[in-house]
């Protein structure tokens, strides 16, 4: 029997109108703005009208340090909110929009897998309800207003050479990367240096997924630093006046998406920073929303541990008062297998000697999970027809040595069902007390808190500045910025800012290569290693495998 791709699961399903979905969770019509019969905005003024109402529990996922073997993790996010259902408990899923720069480049979709999947999975992969367009048209919008400012006579004294803000486009585009503009005479604007990013790496992305509402996103939009004068002085959103058209263009996109797994399980998919680049995870709107309708909101942060979750939670858990109750790591044996040296192509071959010396990735993260953020943890092991009894019960026993239990996760083949045990041990761990702490202190200083990081996350021996780099950490002294949090620009690939060395490696120091200000979203971000805010496309892109009959039918979006 072949097996079906997860395009041809969700084009199977049965899709529940979305107003009843809606109405299920206790959402009122005046609330709901409907996108046809599958896809609802709904209105954030149901988060002021339901600020007496007590929380749910907040439940994070995460995974292993990914691989190409694949991790999974919002196959399991989805999954998990599945099996909680199915034992009775009221959960509700919130997720991040993918990015067309992934789906047409290596990953191909991600809105889950196999039978644990939200939907409609092809409206959701590709232009969903318009979101990332608001959100680049916002964007470019202030870089326009930039270079008018200087072509109408540059009145703020705006040093063209100190321009922070760059274009975007929401597609893996190298081509992009640097650019010089102005070109061709006098009346086509000052010729200058530029770039673009990829939209999820833009501010606006950032602040558009930790406001808490329309003013807070125009009062967060106008503190945004774009330029420098020649004397050092900030140029912000706000001296261009610009912050009001922006949040005109973002007015409905702030509104969070509803939508629904295959087992009609309401999920709220909204904002999609990449955690590599950017802060990784849904808005801040769309998680409280989710809790203050549910007993159990599942979300994510992007990547492994050391990226999605530590910002998850030090960036966005701290600027909205959240506190989690459990943490699931995700993990697949043939990735552990990976992590200690095993070939891509023998991955589906017992090797017991690789997946012990892979398994230190995993249970750095553990340890991180447990003592650096005080939380309790379960491990969801996606299960493969190919793992064997005795990798299966290594992977069990290294786990119970510091405390945590593993559930066998098959939601993937099975839907909820096959999360079920997974779904009662995150129910009992968020019963347990639990000594939820931050990483760092935002009372120390931006370098105290990039070695924080390194030591205590990546167990790295700390950082090193490169000459810009200190230039722009005096800058951000100076100009009072030094109580932000940090932002960590880092390969998703390993613990330290090298994507070759997997597992858990030691002895290494991260490289500090720039600083940016996000005023706006208010953090720092430390770009290290060779990490990109414009990714490119690999030599066989996924856009090659996507293809649209005359019917309208969309394959190969995996």
């Amino acid at each position: 029997m072949s097996i079906k791709s997860d395009i041809e699961i969700a084009q199977e399903a049965k899709i529940e109108n979305i107003k009843n979905i809606a109405t299920s969770i206790g959402i009122e019509d005046k609330y709901i703005e409907l996108y046809g019969n599958t896809k609802a905005k709904i209105s954030y003024n149901l988060l002021k009208d339901k600020q007496d109402t007590p929380d749910g529990k907040l439940i994070l996922v995460s995974a292993i340090s990914p691989t190409p073997a694949g991790e999974g993790k919002t196959t399991t996010t989805v999954g998990l909110a599945d099996g909680l259902r199915k034992i009775g408990k009221k959960s509700i899923v919130a997720l991040r929009e993918p990015s067309l720069g992934p789906v047409f480049g290596v990953k191909g979709g991600a809105a889950g897998g196999g039978y644990a999947q939200v939907l409609p999975m092809e409206d959701i992969n590709l232009h969903f309800t318009g979101d990332f367009h608001a959100i680049g048209a916002a964007n470019n919008l202030l870089a326009a207003l930039i270079d008018n400012h200087i072509f109408q006579g540059n009145q703020l004294g705006i040093d063209c050479r100190r321009i922070t803000w760059k274009r975007v486009v929401d597609m893996n585009d190298r081509q992009l990367r640097n650019i010089v503009n102005g070109i061709g005479g006098r009346v086509n604007g000052v010729p200058r240096e530029d770039g673009f990013d990829i939209t999820v790496a833009s501010e606006v992305m950032a602040v558009f997924c930790l406001a808490n509402d329309i003013e807070d996103l125009k009062a967060r939009l106008a503190k945004i630093v774009v330029a420098y004068t020649r004397e050092e002085h900030p140029i912000t959103v706000g001296m261009l006046n610009a912050q009001g058209a922006m949040a005109a263009l973002l007015k409905d996109a702030i509104k969070p998406n509803l939508v629904q797994t295959l087992e009609q399980t309401p999920a709220f998919i909204h904002g999609g920073p990449f955690a590599n680049i950017a802060h990784g995870c849904n808005s801040i709107i769309a998680t409280k929303m989710a809790l203050k309708l549910g007993d159990y909101a599942v979300t994510e942060g992007g990547f492994g541990a050391d990226l999605g979750l530590e910002k998850l939670i030090d960036i966005k858990c701290r600027m909205a008062g959240l506190t989690p109750s459990a943490v699931v790591v995700v993990a697949t044996v043939r990735a552990l297998k990976h992590h200690g040296g095993a070939a891509k192509d023998k991955l589906g071959q017992e090797d017991l000697v690789a997946l012990e010396k892979g398994l230190p990735n995993l249970l750095q993260h553990i340890e991180n999970i447990k003592t650096v953020f005080g939380l309790p943890a379960v491990v969801a092991i996606n299960r493969f027809p190919t793992d064997s009894e005795a990798e299966l019960k290594l992977v069990e026993d290294k786990c119970k040595e510091l405390g945590v239990n593993v559930a066998l996760s098959e939601v993937w083949s099975k839907g909820g069902e096959g999360g079920i045990e997974l779904a009662k041990e995150v129910v009992r761990l968020c019963e347990e007390p639990n000594n939820f702490s931050y990483c760092y202190d935002l009372d120390m200083s931006l370098e105290d808190k990039l070695n924080a990081i390194v030591k205590r996350i990546y167990r790295g021996d700390g950082v090193e500045f490169t000459a810009e780099a200190k230039k722009q950490l005096a800058l951000f002294n100076n100009l009072g910025f030094d109580k932000l949090p940090i932002c960590m620009a880092k390969t998703q690939y390993s613990f330290s800012d090298n994507p070759a060395l997997l597992g858990a490696p030691r002895n290494f120091k991260i490289t500090i290569k720039n600083l940016k200000l996000s005023a706006g979203a208010g953090f720092i971000v430390a770009l290290t290693g060779d990490i990109m805010t414009m990714p490119g496309l690999p030599k066989i892109p996924a856009s090659e495998r996507i293809d649209v009959d005359a019917l309208g039918n969309i394959s190969g979006l995996f």
